[in-house]
């Protein structure tokens, strides 16, 4: 049977914590402890982890390290026999860890193996199971089709399915699991978004929004999806930019009209015009003030599933 660890982010450690007020109650508490009698249940030997810092965090992560190397890289142990099985309230708590494990595992572009898959930074992260601690939600957990139940997450993080899932990283140092909605919360911005060798916006038009995604059914714009067909397996980043356009009758009354401009590839590439321009990441609230790319690592991490 195999070990577990059970890791459940503390209020204030990690992104977009659920908050002091809801973070220590009973109604959060009790997925964690169901998931840990269901393994219990199971015969798995559970070690139960509560990290307050990210020192924490990359503490239970190097359970996860496999065998030296010869050149000296950290790097994860494909045989393990131990299963991680992250609590979170929030996307941004879950890609707090996934980047945990990115600057744990990636090594520096001078010292970068040969056994290393060319169109990837980083070799393939050890696979999770995720336990949702909040109501049941458009969130990651439910637009990858994953369980909700405590006893079901227990039991499929200690089964053989793995699916393996497309990583977006970012020149920032982040990553992104689900998506990016660029502009939200602002009328217009203007800025240039490329997407490998197509232009969607040359900086000159009013954009609504932007919308980076990896998973299906990321963004909307007033009931408008703007990601309708993303596949986290696909080793593509696909991008929307909502543009309002302007046209007018014969009596001259103006008529507005948002088209939507998609493309796929590899990378993107946004480059804003204005001063700063906010945007949500895997839920997480931020504000573009420079250029920013994101490029695709192909089935860079993990889950367990049915």
């Amino acid at each position: 049977m195999y070990d577990v660890v059970l890791l459940t982010l503390a209020e204030g450690a990690g992104e977009a914590c659920c908050g002091a007020d809801t973070c220590a109650t009973d109604t959060l508490r009790a997925p964690v402890r169901a998931c840990l009698d269901a393994l219990a249940a199971a015969g798995a030997r559970v070690e139960t982890v509560t990290a307050h810092s990210d020192q924490d965090v990359d503490a239970a992560l190097a359970r996860f390290d496999g065998p030296a190397r010869e050149d000296g890289l950290t790097w994860p142990d494909g045989d393990s026999k131990t299963r991680l099985v992250v609590a979170v309230a929030t996307d941004g708590q879950l890609r707090h860890v996934v980047r945990r494990l990115v600057r744990r595992y990636a090594p520096p572009p001078s010292r970068r193996p040969a056994d290393l898959a060319g169109n990837r930074t980083v070799p393939d992260l050890p696979a999770l199971a995720v336990l949702p601690m909040g109501p049941a939600s458009r969130d990651l957990v439910t637009r990858l089709g994953l369980p909700r139940d405590p006893a079901e997450v227990a039991a499929v993080a200690l089964g053989d399915t793995v699916r393996r899932l497309d990583l977006l990283r970012n020149d920032a140092g982040s990553v992104t699991l689900d998506g990016a909605l660029i502009g939200e919360g602002q009328p217009t911005w203007r800025g240039r978004v490329e997407v490998d060798d197509a232009v969607l916006s040359d900086g000159d038009d009013p954009v609504l929004a932007c919308a980076v995604g990896n998973a299906d059914g990321y963004a909307e714009l007033d009931g408008l999806p703007l990601l309708a067909d993303a596949d986290p397996t696909s080793g593509q980043i696909e991008v929307a930019v909502a543009v309002p356009m302007v046209s007018r009758s014969l009596f001259g009354k103006a008529k507005v009209r948002v088209e939507v401009r998609r493309a796929r590839g590899r990378a993107v590439a946004v480059l804003p015009r204005d001063e700063e321009v906010p945007f949500v990441d895997d839920g997480v609230a931020g504000k573009l003030t420079r250029k920013r790319s994101w490029w695709i690592e192909p089935g860079a991490w993990a889950v367990y599933t049915r």
